[in-house]
């Protein structure tokens, strides 16, 4: 029986996305063996940082680089080392922060749940441009003594008609302003690890947890060192705004055991093979009643992977989309898919085993055929 079984909790085939809500990613077994071999001894915990983090800087051609607790714990450390730095007096005064930089610019179009983690900090949110376009002046009249950062937020709100990266970074470097990127789910593509910093970006931050297949209460942040140093000073174990944040030592090792790990994976190949996957699904659903299925590229978090969206017309096929998704997720094994639209879902290949695409199928031709 395993614990699982003993807690009453079913597992889930996740045909859906790496979503934090079912578990983020599985870990390869190299990456459980290392967080097992870290858990068997005491460190000194700051050092154990700076030695992965010196690792992983290396590894993502980047100056430095720090373990968080999470890519939202990323982003809170990130805006805390923007506003306070490493100035002890600073830090303790957090999250007041009366006569400090406390504003960060952010895109009226990237306005999403995760800024909350850039406000708790304390700061004031400026927003600049609409949900349709935005000029280079809105950002240069939103700059002044107060601006602590200016955070952009890449995935599937990125590019409706917000200024290019490039341009932002351009205007940030003209006011020695930090620019940070929120990028947790944006691996693949492998190089935006080091793209971006390479762009003049401050600061990149990136969930461990997803795709990089780490610990799930990982993140990566990687950029600037001394930004890098005012993180760890403002997090975990140290008193301060990122106390509650904690990185174990567990979680260091092997976050870097999975960078290692994703660094030798031929994207391309993988690429490939999930497009194999999406296309033997559309050909097999078109053969039922009532069921379209098409090729999406690229997937929900703007990652250059495929997936299938299948549409149903419930008065041919028989069933509700909705009736599908349940008779999925409460069949067995249990398979989780996400909803497209009011008729659709998608079926996404990244985060399914070998051999889990063919019980996917199957579900589905028996729940539809």
């Amino acid at each position: 029986m395993s614990i699982y079984d003993e807690l009453g909790v079913r597992p889930i085939i996740n045909a859906s996305a790496t979503l934090t809500r079912l578990g983020g990613s599985v870990m390869a077994p190299e990456v459980v063996d290392a967080m097992q071999e870290a858990s068997r001894h005491f460190v000194d915990l700051d050092l154990l940082q700076r030695r992965v983090g010196e690792r992983l800087a290396e590894l993502t051609h980047n100056e430095a680089a720090y373990v968080s607790c999470g890519a939202a714990a990323g982003l809170v450390l990130a805006t805390a080392a923007c506003v306070a730095g490493a100035n002890p007096a600073a830090i303790a005064q957090l999250p007041d922060t009366t006569g400090l930089k406390n504003e960060v610019i952010i895109h009226k179009s990237h306005r999403n749940g995760y800024d909350h983690a850039v406000r708790q900090v304390g700061v004031k949110l400026v927003e600049i441009g609409s949900a349709l376009s935005t000029a280079a002046w809105e950002l240069e009249a939103a700059i002044n003594e107060k601006t602590a950062a200016i955070f952009w937020f890449q995935g599937g709100m990125t590019g409706r008609g917000d200024l290019p990266l490039s341009k932002v970074i351009e205007i940030a470097n003209l006011h020695n302003v930090p620019v940070v990127v929120d990028g947790a789910a944006q691996v693949p593509p492998t190089e935006n690890l080091w793209k971006w910093t390479q762009m003049g970006v401050a600061l990149a931050i990136f969930s461990g947890g997803k795709d990089l297949h780490g610990p799930q209460s990982s993140g990566l942040v990687v950029g600037r060192k001394d930004l890098i140093e005012a993180m760890r000073v403002n997090g975990n174990p140290n008193q301060g705004i990122g106390r509650p944040m904690k990185v174990g030592k567990e979680e260091m090792v092997g976050l870097l055991k999975a960078v290692e790990l994703y660094l030798q994976i031929d994207q391309e190949a993988r690429a490939s093979q999930d497009d194999e996957t999406v296309a033997g699904w559309c050909i097999e659903l078109n053969k039922l009643s009532g069921v379209q299925a098409e090729r999406s590229f690229p997937n929900e978090a703007g990652q250059p992977l495929p997936r299938a969206l299948v549409r149903i017309d419930a008065s041919k096929a028989g069933q509700a989309r909705d009736d599908v998704v349940a008779a999925l997720l409460n069949g067995a094994p249990a398979i989780a898919v996400s909803n497209a639209g009011e008729d659709g879902i998608y079926l996404n290949p990244m985060t399914l085993a070998d051999g889990e695409e063919e019980i996917v199928l199957r579900r589905l031709q028996e729940i539809l055929g």
